[in-house]
């Protein structure tokens, strides 16, 4: 009985078929780089309490807001007592003691800094002192976007279609991002955030799997590994060059909404996945046609016999009932396993990527440098995805990220720069990993329910995302609390990986039972092998 891809062997791995998908997926990705525009739509500028045009002297402007290091953000000098002693020529510091004036809140609001953003979502509705929450809830609530996303579309693609409801994704992001420009108050633009949220990487998830259920072998691991993950890095390094140019969130906005219009044509070249859906033939005889090959009379012998039955039957509802019964009651710790290691590489990715902002003087610059690091994480993940072991690459690179992050505590303040190059380096390792787990997860879940599960996993994974600008909000408290967690995180992951089963150079299994058969599972127990709710054993 042959697999998928013995059957499909006829197409070859690079015809024109394959490139046109390969490099038309990776161009959908690019607008997905995006996600980070939070850095700089939330970033919060220079500020201090608004004084109002009043007549007071030089000297009392200069004194009004009190100096804690810097000028004060959130208080002032009662306004009316320094009117008085304005008026009465009285010099601040030499005939009174600043110390002894009453202090209030900045009630007629705040002056901000337009050295570097003419505005952000934190000018515009004043996200700082008593509201200063909301700038890291912000995010938080886009990520709980992407979360629910990732986990809808997956269901949703195993149903309806990969292509479809990439597509739809799509759109919902550039719909979102330019509602929310119109957003009059704060709770309006988060509710529009999270919907923008939902299309935003959930699009990236169908294309991934897509991708990765089209093209075969080596092109497979390249499309996967380094093809999409590089788009998104384009789109990533685009990001601070459109901020740079655009300094108002509103501009900012619109002009990422722009290139999500030019995809609009891709949808008639774009095929569906020739594993799922009733057209599978026919999409396999027009591949043939266009990479000018002759199709075998028939394609799929008895393997169509053999999955397709399974594959057809599955329905929404059963879907989510072979994951409870096999999470529930036979393998709950196997989806632990897999789901660990990208809540991890979520929460470190997500953290260090919204912590470039405070990295250099200019926001820029760094959000530049942490997004051109991910272009040498991403061709290290191919590299390792075609020569080594999935399980030893995942643990080295785990490691490498933990122990990078734990340096950082060691260098004195002095050697700012090196501090930055280990973050960098940890940026790097978690890049990489996470670039390795997403591929890894594609080969271990079968046909049948990999949308869904690779969807499900990435929706744990989002977590981290939710949690990790509130994780930034520690060094608050310590000021390499952050790092320690995440380091923590990644040795603990490394720990789990061990019991991973490995998946180089083996065939993506199509059903749940293949799944489970696969070599190097943790646990095997004699006599509780899974059935599936469409017995195989019938078909």
């Amino acid at each position: 009985m042959k697999d998928y891809d013995e059957a499909t062997a006829f197409l070859g791995q690079w015809g024109r078929f394959q490139q046109v998908v390969f490099f038309l997926l990776c161009l959908s990705i690019v607008p997905d780089g995006f996600v980070f525009s939070v850095v700089f739509l939330t970033d919060t500028p220079k500020h201090h309490c608004l004084v109002p045009e009043v007549n007071l002297t030089q000297d009392w402007l200069d004194a009004i807001i009190p100096v804690e290091v810097e000028l004060s953000r959130c208080s002032r000098y009662r306004l009316d007592e320094v009117r008085n002693l304005s008026a009465r020529g009285l010099v601040p510091g030499r005939d009174v003691n600043l110390t002894d004036l009453g202090q209030e809140g900045c009630v007629d609001g705040w002056s901000y800094s337009r050295d570097i953003y003419q505005s952000t979502i934190v000018t515009e509705f004043d996200l700082v002192c008593n509201e200063e929450w909301k700038q890291p809830l912000t995010s938080t609530i886009f990520f709980l976007g992407v979360l629910c996303g990732s986990f809808i579309a997956g269901q949703l693609s195993d149903r309806f279609g990969r292509k479809p409801v990439l597509f739809v994704t799509m759109a919902v992001q550039v719909i979102f991002t330019i509602i929310e420009m119109f957003s009059p108050s704060w709770t309006v633009f988060v509710i529009f955030l999270f919907f923008n949220g939902l299309g935003q990487v959930s699009n990236f998830v169908s294309g991934f799997v897509l991708g990765t259920e089209i093209l075969a072998g080596n092109v497979r691991v390249l499309f996967s590994s380094l093809g999409v993950c590089v788009a998104f890095a384009i789109g990533y390094m685009f990001l601070p060059v459109f901020a740079y140019f655009l300094r108002s969130w509103t501009s900012l906005l619109f002009g990422l909404a722009l290139p999500g219009l030019v995809y609009i044509p891709l949808w008639w070249f774009i095929p569906e996945s020739p594993r799922w859906g009733q057209k599978k033939k026919a999409i396999l005889r027009k591949a043939a046609n266009i990479n000018k090959v002759e199709a075998p009379e028939v394609i799929f012998e008895d393997y169509m016999a053999y999955v397709s039955p399974v594959i057809q039957q599955v329905t929404l509802w059963e879907t989510l009932t072979v994951i409870a019964i096999t999470t529930i009651k036979q393998r709950l710790h196997r989806y632990l396993l897999i789901c660990l290691p990208r809540f991890t590489l979520s929460t470190g990715y997500y953290g260090l990527s919204l912590n470039t902002s405070q990295l250099h003087a200019d926001p820029y610059i760094s959000c530049f440098i942490s997004a051109a690091v991910e272009v040498p994480a991403y061709i290290s993940s191919w590299l390792a995805l075609r020569y080594l072991r999935r399980k030893l690459s995942v643990i080295s690179i785990l490691i490498l990220g933990a122990l990078s992050l734990y340096f950082i505590q060691l260098v004195p303040q002095e050697l700012s720069y090196l501090s930055v190059a280990l973050e960098m380096l940890g940026k790097f390792a978690i890049t990489t990993g996470t670039s390795l787990m997403f591929v890894y997860t594609a080969e271990i879940y079968p046909t049948v329910i990999r949308n869904t599960a690779t969807g499900t996993c990435t929706t744990f994974s989002r977590m981290g995302g939710c949690i990790a600008p509130f994780l930034l909000k520690l060094s608050a408290y310590v000021a390499y609390l952050p790092y320690i967690t995440l380091g923590t995180l990644a040795l603990g992951s490394a720990f789990g990986a061990l019991f991973l089963p490995e998946t180089l150079g083996k065939p993506l299994p199509q059903t749940i039972q293949q799944m489970h058969k696969m070599e190097g599972w943790y646990t095997n127990y004699p006599g509780k092998q899974f059935k599936s709710l469409n017995t195989e054993k019938n078909v």
